[in-house]
């Protein structure tokens, strides 16, 4: 006999069994097997049960992990393998190890059926190849197809993967364009921090939980779920302002629009008892009166803003002065201004008049490096040329004015070089200078009265290299002369109110904020005045 006799006899006996077994049972079994194994794995299918497939989130970050950063591929791997397992687990221990085995021992269960024949015996035995091959084909075919299934499964996992490292990065790349379009950089405004950073440290209201990466990323592109459930909006265009924000840096409250408004950083500059306190306030007091009167908007960051604003108001009703600053480093006074559609988070610094007494104290003011203009406070009754030249009643009345410790050319003296080691952009900053205790300049014979330029009269009373230095060591510079006395307490002057707000009212237009019309000078957006600016004294109205 030829082997090719024998392989067409082992064809006919083994095809009209395993062709049929394969195509009508086996193919079929083992397909329905590998998938619902595969299905099993991706479970539980009842919502609300827990998915132990699932990890909890780590000690760093308290949110889970998106499902497409990674257990998307962990449960693709899983269903490939929990289906091949299956298969092959059903084809050995069933098929081979079982039905086989006993067809080619001529029967169908362990000790065989009552009645049975050698022909019955020996036709399970002729069976037996065809079911084999049978088996094994619809096993292969199954898998085969289980397999393509997965690899296409695994391009959509892929494209769905793809899509959402894209979302993610592409919600990034907006909110940073989105903030570099409005210039919106954010700093920490407390004493002993002042740090810059990215991203605030947010708390989620359910748990109060911190999370520190709370913008699009593995964590979620449109939002994160925290270990509590709680879903998380991830960018400041979808409300994650709404969230209690720190500082990362030093864990403190910061106003909710630290990420959704510009932040404008502007500290006044003077020595002791010059007047920075009540100037502050009056400025505060007149940003006020101006949203009263225009559509200018005015408030408090946070209730701590308001009540520190309240407290040294009572101080000015009560004694008509302001408590000496204290404390080291100044905290920022947060006022949210807005004009139209557009807003301003404005930072206010009153630091301690010693602090600019040695250039050490001074590179301490770390927040001079945000700065987005200065306002030095000019005492002019402290500057020692100006005090000789008074007499009699004149000298009683500066006297009774408590001159600062420091005349406004030493004050500006040592701030302008730190300043410039400090920013790098000293240049670029605008200064105003705003000379204060106006009320009392006025009653004083030995001195003019200041007029129309502010900067002229400077000159005109011995302070011309202070007017020099200014307008040489920055490109824009702008006067004012002003009585907070008078803008302050019981009995404060509405139109001195609105005075003292001018010079915060024209850095805030430099900043693009168009409210340079309140500030007596033109509004932004119009075409840049003169180097150095001046603005009408109480005469000149």
């Amino acid at each position: 006999m030829t082997p090719t006799t024998v392989l067409a006899c082992a064809l006919w006996i083994i095809l009209p069994v395993a062709v049929p077994l394969c195509v009508f049972s086996t193919f079929w079994l083992f397909l329905g097997l590998s998938l619902t194994a595969a299905a099993k794995v991706l479970g539980p299918w009842q919502a609300g049960a827990p998915d132990p497939r699932i990890p909890r989130p780590g000690p760093g970050e308290p949110a889970h992990r998106a499902y497409w950063s990674r257990q998307m591929w962990l449960d693709a791997r899983s269903a490939a393998y929990s289906s091949m397992l299956a298969v092959r687990y059903r084809l050995e221990a069933d098929w081979l190890r079982r039905i086989a085995k006993r067809l080619f021992q001529g029967r169908i269960v362990s000790n065989g059926l009552p009645g049975e024949t050698w022909f019955t015996r020996s036709l399970r035995r002729l069976l037996a190849p065809g079911t084999v091959v049978g088996a094994v084909a619809g096993a292969l075919l199954a898998a085969l197809l289980t397999a393509v299934t997965l690899v296409v499964f695994g391009l959509l996992l892929g494209f769905v993967w793809l899509l959402a490292v894209t979302a993610a990065g592409a919600l990034r790349a907006a909110e940073r364009g989105w903030r570099t379009v409005r210039g919106i950089r954010m700093a920490c405004p407390y004493p002993g921090c002042y740090r810059p950073f990215p991203l605030a440290v947010h708390r989620c209201p359910n748990c109060d939980a911190v999370h520190r990466e709370l913008r699009p990323n593995r964590y979620g592109a449109l939002w994160h779920v925290c270990a509590c459930g709680q879903k998380l909006v991830t960018t400041s265009l979808t409300g994650r302002d709404r969230f209690t924000a720190r500082c990362p840096h030093c864990d403190r409250h910061l106003p909710a629009a630290v990420g959704t408004t510009r932040v404008v950083h502007l500290p006044l500059i003077g020595g002791t008892s010059a007047g920075k306190t009540m100037l502050l306030a009056a400025m505060a007091a007149g940003l006020q009166a101006w949203s009263r009167r225009s559509r200018l908007t005015v408030e408090y960051a946070s209730d701590d803003d308001r009540r520190a604003a309240v407290s040294v108001n009572q101080q000015l009703n009560q004694t008509g002065w302001a408590l000496k600053t204290q404390g080291g480093q100044p905290r920022a006074l947060m006022l949210r201004v807005g004009y139209g559609r557009r807003r301003r988070l404005l930072y206010l610094y009153d630091p301690m008049g010693e602090s600019l007494r040695e250039a050490g104290t001074v590179r301490m003011q770390q927040y001079l490096e945000h700065a987005d203009g200065v306002i030095l406070v000019a005492d002019v009754l402290a500057e020692p040329g100006v005090r000789r030249a008074l007499q009699g009643d004149d000298a009683e009345r500066a006297g009774g004015a408590r001159p600062a410790d420091l005349g406004p050319l030493d004050t500006y003296q040592r701030l302008t070089g730190e300043l410039s080691a400090l920013t790098g952009r000293r240049r670029r900053i605008p200064m105003a200078a705003v000379v204060t205790k106006r009320d009392v300049l006025d009653r004083l014979s030995a001195l003019p009265v200041p007029g129309a330029r502010i900067d002229g009269w400077l000159t005109e009373i011995g302070l011309g290299s202070l007017v020099r230095g200014l307008e040489h060591d920055f490109r824009t510079v702008r006067y004012w002369a002003v009585s907070a006395y008078t803008a302050t307490g019981t009995g404060a002057l509405d139109s001195e109110q609105l005075r003292a707000a001018e010079p915060v009212l024209w850095v805030l237009a430099r900043s693009g904020l168009r409210v340079g019309a309140l500030a007596g000078g033109p509004p932004s957006g119009d075409a840049p005045g003169p180097r150095t600016e001046t603005v009408r004294d109480r005469a000149g109205r």
